[in-house]
């Protein structure tokens, strides 16, 4: 099925794109778990047993192949000297605001934040009067390379629709670096983002986390460290798919897909276990040939590999969900199988389960305003990320989905804020920044490494002309890993892909 058909050529609707899209921990050890849960106990707690029983073993039998990235990451941060930010306020993304304060990038991190701070000799002064200073803005949802512009049928590698289970497609191997939507995410704030397979699927493949910078290869951009995300979808699009190709066609044959995928994968992991009596060396252990005949698990499972990763909690589950009873339906097959939701994408109705997903530790990576554009859409509310945000342990996080959305996300959480207030909820900047920096972060297992104004974090940071939830505001330098890598008022520093070099008109 062409999901191009279901809009109008050349309108790019809310519709049309959730169509078109539907849509380093490294990959896992392959330690033990049961497709058989006995009565008193969880799938969980007979993986961390398994987990313990592998550990047991040794370094040579724990230690898996697929700890390994075969497509690792060659990302290096540009060199840059200090960068001293004067006199700016200041969101930190952890709650805090600071005005007339400083912020100093020293060897491609966050040295210091505060007020007087000394000025070191070499650092190059900026006067952040009048501006604001925040976090690198991060995307949890695009599909920027996989679904690049031009938007031409050649270009559309962000859904595997040849089966309704494909988790042994990978986003990062369809992303073609030369999309020239980086770069103009890039002049939105935008510093990380998560790509990700579209929609179409019950399963649809491996996400990947990138720094936004020009590259000429997907690896020259991904996140060093980052751990792959695994899309998932419920609902309208895999059906729609999927109905008259043999199934699934309706919303249970959704959920029986999605269950016969994991029961396969604690299979998988059972037979792949460890044993404490097994002295041979087995094909993943490192060194020697990598023919599998001789493992007692058999043959290495591209599919089944990745949703082993989820299972044990090395791949950060992401699921486009709209309904609240199907993402409690979800929330129910995690524990099942025991995995964590990282996020729900979407999730128009996130705000009827916001205490349930606080209190899972469950974000909710949504929309400003998108509803209405078909069923599952139907219920949504403006206040939804505002409500979602509300319980103690929240996250909530505003993501675009959008090409055009992504270049000023920061105008999105606006909208929240002003429509939170008509509500008779006031939510200061200093909580809001959260939705688009740390908040993101959690979601996709970064926020040690970025997400925050705090030292030891990477650079990664963004000077705004003033208050960035105005819709005036424009993000006039942005920073990577302490390097200047956008300049609103320099061209020099306002970076042009492959593809539109010579294509002045285009600009």
């Amino acid at each position: 099925m062409n999901t191009a058909q279901h809009a109008p050529a050349g309108v790019m609707s809310p519709l049309r794109r959730d169509h078109q899209h539907l849509a380093s921990a490294p990959p896992a050890a392959r330690f033990a778990q049961t497709s058989f849960v006995p009565p008193g106990k969880s799938m969980r707690s007979i993986l961390f047993a398994a987990l313990g029983a592998a550990v047991l073993c040794g370094p040579a039998a724990a230690a898996s192949r697929f700890v390994e990235d075969p497509y690792p990451s060659t990302y290096h941060a540009l060199a840059s000297g200090p960068v001293l930010i004067q006199h700016a306020t200041v969101l930190t993304g952890t709650g805090q605001r600071l005005d007339d304060a400083d912020v100093l990038l020293r060897d491609g991190k966050v040295a210091a934040v505060g007020r007087g701070l000394e000025v070191p000799a070499d650092a190059r002064r900026i006067d952040g009067t009048g501006k604001w200073v925040t976090p690198g803005i991060i995307d949890v949802h695009s599909h920027l390379g996989v679904y690049p512009s031009p938007g031409v049928s050649a270009h559309s590698d962000g859904n595997e629709m040849t089966a309704p289970v494909t988790p042994n497609v990978w986003a990062e191997h369809s992303v073609w670096p030369q999309d020239p939507g980086f770069g103009t995410a890039l002049a939105g704030g935008i510093t990380s983002l998560q790509v990700l397979p579209g929609s179409a699927n019950l399963i649809g493949g491996r996400g990947v986390t990138l720094k936004n910078v020009a590259a000429t290869t997907y690896q020259g951009m991904k996140f060093p460290g980052a751990p792959w995300g695994l899309k998932m979808a419920c609902g309208e699009n895999p059906k729609r798919v999927y109905g008259e190709k043999g199934g699934p066609a309706t919303r249970m044959g959704n959920v029986a897909g999605y269950r016969a995928a994991f029961i396969d994968a604690a299979e998988y992991l059972n037979k792949n276990a460890p044993k404490k009596s097994e002295k041979k060396r087995h094909w993943w252990s490192g060194g020697g040939d990598n023919d599998s005949s001789g493992d007692a698990g058999g043959k290495r499972d591209l599919k089944l590999d990745t949703l082993a990763g989820a299972i044990n909690g090395d791949i950060r589950v992401h699921i486009h969900c709209y309904r609240a009873d199907e993402m409690a339906t979800m929330l129910d097959l995690a524990k099942e199988f025991g995995f964590h939701i990282a996020a729900f994408h979407h999730g128009v109705e996130a705000y009827k389960l916001a205490d349930r997903l606080a209190q899972e530790n469950v974000c909710g990576a949504l929309w400003a305003d998108w509803w209405g554009f078909k069923m599952e859409a139907f219920d949504g509310i403006q206040e939804n990320i505002a409500i979602v945000d509300r319980p103690a342990n929240s996250c909530a996080i505003v993501h675009s989905d959008s090409e055009e959305g992504i270049q000023r996300l920061n105008q999105e959480a606006a909208k929240v804020i002003a429509n939170a207030r008509r509500a008779g909820m006031e939510i200061p900047p200093e909580r809001a920044i959260r939705w688009l920096t740390s908040n993101a972060a959690k979601a996709l297992g970064i926020e040690q490494q970025t997400g925050a104004l705090e030292p030891g974090k990477m650079g990664d940071m963004v000077v705004w002309n003033g208050n960035p939830f105005s819709s005036y505001a424009l993000a006039e330098q942005v920073y990577i890993d302490g390097a200047q890598v956008y300049d609103r008022h320099d061209r020099r520093l306002q970076p042009v892909s492959d593809f539109m070099l010579g294509q002045e008109v285009a600009r």
